[in-house]
């Protein structure tokens, strides 16, 4: 098991009347499990006002001190404090007490005479256990919480989806946690977008650092992320910080990193792992504080299949996973997002907000957004450039669509065929039959709109109309 620990926000009290040893611990923890966070109490009767001054990741509890004991603060820290896990630390070895003291609310006990290790590694379980018990709380508390609450994290996307109203819920329940956040999402789905609202959820006051790592070879990324000493390579005549310690405390945005080279995906590993890395051209590690979040639009699992992409580095970007849906399984949000949109190009271009035409959110119900919110964006900025006024006419989104137009991917199968686009029956239809089937699908879809029917069906307006007046077509 490893002896590295996110090094806890809240202290660790130590307890105990050996200042002597209470240092020797301490240097321990902070040279084994990077935990530098250490509160040593010398007077046993001081323990409780400090706990009720100040909040605490764990006590360490030594039994044996004057005037107050060690089983008698166990049993109070665990009556007042029982979030505060303790592990009793005691220089007398004695089962019978050891026994007494887990019945009594420890959470481990130790002897002085234990092997150093052995302890710093106890230590550092309990403070682990410790946090992953409530980070699930915030977790179960955050998904308990109305969706439909208004938070300023989340003002710059646009959406009444209920699949993203419950990724908001997901990212409050999470904003706390230290742990990785991989988004996955289609190219312009808004990866960055949610980043950014868990950067506001999480320390608004604190850096926001993106760095897009597609492309980057490994001597770059290492430059790029964890900078350089002086030295370390020609033309590096001064120290430069990487973005890690760009971002300090706050968040460190990671995107494309399905792009990401085999060689930097071990240092990123190490990183998540460790909390640590070295800059180029030093052999003193440097501790990190971010939380990384990462994105990409690529299958991470069909590339681990490939080789390209570490299992080790997968599982630990999955701590917390976030799957952004695309536009075409957002419909609901075409006319909220083609306002928006519409106006904020108007209003950088100065003009009037366009009017908009009903049939333009039946034309666009109907594609597919295969560049999703972003396609959407595009196609609004170009139409209000060319518009002079009043009704916004459609000619621009029409163009788009029939340039960027794709093959949708339909999930229904034919036997014998793996292109085809409908499932029939046992018997199959007529010709007649299966035109006014087609006819009646692509009203129905256009909303009865047979100039929109026509371009579904890939036939002229007067070609459908023509059709339409023929008797057996209801």
């Amino acid at each position: 098991m490893s002896t590295k620990v996110r090094n806890p926000e809240r202290p660790i009290l130590m307890v105990d009347d050996e200042p002597a040893w209470s240092h020797s611990l301490a240097l321990s923890l902070k040279v084994s499990a990077g935990i530098d966070h250490v509160i040593p109490c010398h007077d046993s009767r001081e323990a409780l006002g400090l706990l009720e001054k100040n909040e605490y990741s764990l006590v360490l509890l030594d039994l044996t001190m004057p005037y107050v004991s060690g089983e008698t603060l166990l049993a109070k820290i665990s009556e007042t404090y029982p979030d505060i896990p303790v592990v009793i630390i005691s220089g007398m070895n004695q089962i019978d007490t050891a026994i007494r003291c887990v019945k009594g609310g420890a959470a481990d006990f130790y002897v002085k005479t234990d092997e150093r290790e052995r302890v710093v590694s106890g230590i550092v379980r309990v403070l682990k256990q410790n946090q992953l018990l409530h980070e699930n709380r915030r977790l179960a508390e955050g998904l308990l919480q109305d969706n439909s609450e208004k938070n300023p994290a989340f003002a710059a996307i646009v959406t009444n989806n209920a699949k993203m109203r419950g990724i908001f819920s997901y990212l409050r329940a999470i904003a706390k946690s230290y742990e990785p956040i991989l988004i996955i999402g289609e190219s312009g789905t808004g990866k960055e977008l949610i980043a950014r609202a868990l950067h506001q959820l999480r320390c608004p006051d604190k850096p926001w650092v993106a760095v897009n790592v597609a492309g980057l070879d490994d001597m770059v990324f290492s430059d790029t992320l964890f900078g350089h000493v002086k030295g370390a390579y020609t033309g590096a005549d001064q120290n430069r910080k990487g973005m890690i310690e760009e971002a300090g405390d706050g968040v460190l945005f990671l995107d494309e990193i399905g792009d990401l080279a085999i060689a930097s995906q071990v240092k990123l590993l190490r990183l998540l792992q460790e909390g640590e890395y070295y800059p180029l051209g030093s052999d003193r590690p440097c501790k990190s504080k971010a939380r990384i979040v990462t994105a990409t639009n690529q299958n991470l699992s069909a590339k681990e299949a490939e080789g390209s992409f570490r299992r080790d580095l997968h599982f630990r970007l999955c701590s917390h996973r976030v799957d952004l849906p695309p536009l075409r399984e957002r419909k609901e949000d075409l006319p909220l997002l083609l306002e928006f949109f519409l106006t904020v190009a108007a209003e950088s271009m100065e003009k009037n907000n366009p009017t908009i035409p009903p049939e333009l959110l039946t034309l666009l119900s109907t594609y597919s957004f295969p560049g999703n919110v972003r396609e959407l964006r595009a196609m609004a900025h170009d139409a209000v450039s060319v518009h002079p006024g009043g009704v916004l006419s459609m000619t621009r989104f029409k163009a788009a669509i029939d340039s960027n137009e794709q093959p949708f991917e339909k999930n229904v199968e034919v036997a014998g065929s793996s292109s085809a686009k409908v499932q029939f029956s046992e018997e199959l239809p007529t010709l007649k039959e299966l035109s006014q089937i087609l006819i009646n699908e692509a009203l129905q879809r256009s909303q009865g709109n047979q100039s929109i029917a026509a371009r579904m069906l890939g036939v002229t307006p007067q070609a459908l109309s023509k059709r339409l007046k023929k008797p057996d077509i209801s």
